[in-house]
């Protein structure tokens, strides 16, 4: 089956076209005919499966573009998931010129506020934030056709349940449900019994099943040894990207600074630190700007990028379901992964956990071996050289590009103002422009099909005023 075969219109076949999605992956195929239906849908599948595009593609077919409140809910336990899967609604739904906005913690009311004062197809956001929203009457869900819970398990096990029960209370039963989890346990159970009556439940990978493309590996250490060990696996293994996997926000600034005086090209994330910092570190990681990512269990969801190598678990995960998660971030799409783990005899019992849940045991490397390799300055360059040198966005991302406008509200200047003006110039037309973005002093306008470049060279006046025009500088709406 192809997703030509599969009846989506136009504008989103069109922007599938253009990112290269030609063949659904397993839980597309079985996921997107259920909800194109309105059916409530309960999915285990595995990180990496494609489970975004699986919810996105069909909602995104249904959407109404000209229905000013939004139709969709998206709840997903983190700040970097929410932000990637706003992209990729954004980039599915390009030609629909749909409107997607994100609602997380961290970042001021009033902007979101202003976002959802306007038209809005798809919200997307973490459990808090979009309820603080419902509460104070900012976020009308009433218009709601379909409801997303993406990787549940990590929402209720971090606490999030109350607050996923009170949202779920306030939307109308016939709101079409979806929820996804790698792994199903008696609260999910109970969540989808109470809130998704006759929910079909599709398993794209059993319980316990470990994906035969990721090769693992432990290695018995002691604690103090971690750091030399690190090093001469890194030698050993050169991944072309690799996640270090620490518990705690300490850890990771400790091993940041340690792998950093080798002059690698290394990055971090954990909760502490500034959105703005994570989100950009985040992208150095994707584009391939930096090889390692040192990380608490925050990265452990949602981070989407295809060429990780490895995972290595510096610090073995706590519970069976962190082991799994960490793993998710390799080995995506049926690539090869590797995920070597660092244990101690703290992590004796967690282990064995981890092989009793997984139905085999984790193969034991040879330390001795590894105490062997040489860390030498010619090892150290080719571990500081990149595998992916160029910037690895997407191909429908050439030709998208967000203005900056300094006219907005108090000049009362509409989206129809911009349409006018823009058309005027030579060579635009409607099909170019993207979605717009009104604010009390400002504007976003999304220009598209590769004309970003010469509508901000060309735009000088909107309603007959003059306006400044410029690049938006990482513009997050």
């Amino acid at each position: 089956m192809k997703f030509k075969d599969m009846c989506i219109e136009p504008t989103i076949q069109k922007a599938l076209d253009m990112l290269g999605y030609e063949q659904p992956t397993l839980v597309q195929e079985n996921v997107i005919p259920c909800i194109q239906k309105q059916q409530n849908v309960i999915v285990r599948a595995k990180t990496g499966s494609g489970k975004t595009a699986a919810y996105a593609i069909p909602i995104l077919h249904t959407v109404v573009w000209e229905e000013n409140k939004p139709q969709c809910l998206v709840l997903v336990p983190t700040r970097e998931l929410a932000m990637q899967i706003k992209d990729n609604f954004t980039k599915i739904g390009l030609y629909k010129r749909i409107k997607v906005v994100t609602l997380v913690g961290k970042q001021p009311y009033h902007f979101q506020e202003q976002d959802l004062r306007q038209k809005t197809h798809v919200v997307v956001g973490t459990p808090g934030r979009v309820w603080e929203h419902i509460q104070r009457g900012t976020l009308d869900v009433s218009h709601l056709q379909y409801f997303v819970l993406d990787e549940v398990d990590e929402m209720l096990h971090i606490g999030f349940l109350p607050t996923v029960e009170s949202i779920l209370s306030n939307i109308s039963s016939s709101c079409c449900k979806t929820m996804f989890s790698a792994t199903i346990s008696s609260e999910i159970q109970e969540l989808a019994k109470t809130y998704m009556q006759d929910a079909n439940m599709i398993e794209i990978q059993k319980e316990g099943e470990v994906p035969s493309n990721i090769e693992h590996g432990i290695y018995h250490v002691q604690e103090q040894e971690k750091k030399d060990l690190l090093m001469k696996l890194l030698v050993k293994e050169r991944p072309m990207a690799a996640i270090l996997f620490v518990r705690t926000q300490e850890n990771v600034e400790d091993l940041y600074m340690y792998l950093e005086e080798f002059d690698l090209s290394v990055c971090k994330l954990h909760g502490g630190m500034l959105q703005e910092e994570r989100i950009e570190n985040i992208k150095a990681f994707r584009k391939g700007k930096k090889r390692f990512l040192v990380a608490s269990d925050v990265a452990a969801r949602g981070i989407d990028i295809m060429d990780i190598s490895h995972v290595i678990n510096y610090d073995f995960p706590l519970e069976v379901e962190s082991y799994i998660h960490r793993m998710g971030r390799t080995g995506r799409k049926e690539k090869k992964g590797t995920v070597i783990s660092f244990v101690t005899r703290q992590d004796k019992i967690r282990k064995e956990r981890v092989e009793i849940y997984i139905g085999e045991a984790l193969p034991q490397e040879d330390k001795k071996l590894l105490q062997q390799v040489e860390v030498l300055e010619e090892a150290l360059q080719s571990l500081r050289r990149l595998f992916l040198e160029k910037e690895k966005e997407e191909y429908v991302d050439k030709d998208i590009l967000m203005l900056y406008i300094n006219s907005g509200k108090k000049k009362k200047t509409r989206p129809q103002d911009f349409v006018g003006a823009l058309c005027e110039i030579e060579g635009v037309c409607a099909e170019d422009i993207g979605t717009i973005q009104i604010q009390d002093y400002h504007s976003y306008v999304q220009i598209l099909n590769g004309k970003g470049q010469k509508v901000c060279n060309a735009l000088q006046k909107v309603k007959g005023k003059k306006v400044k025009v410029e690049v938006a500088k990482d513009h997050c709406a």
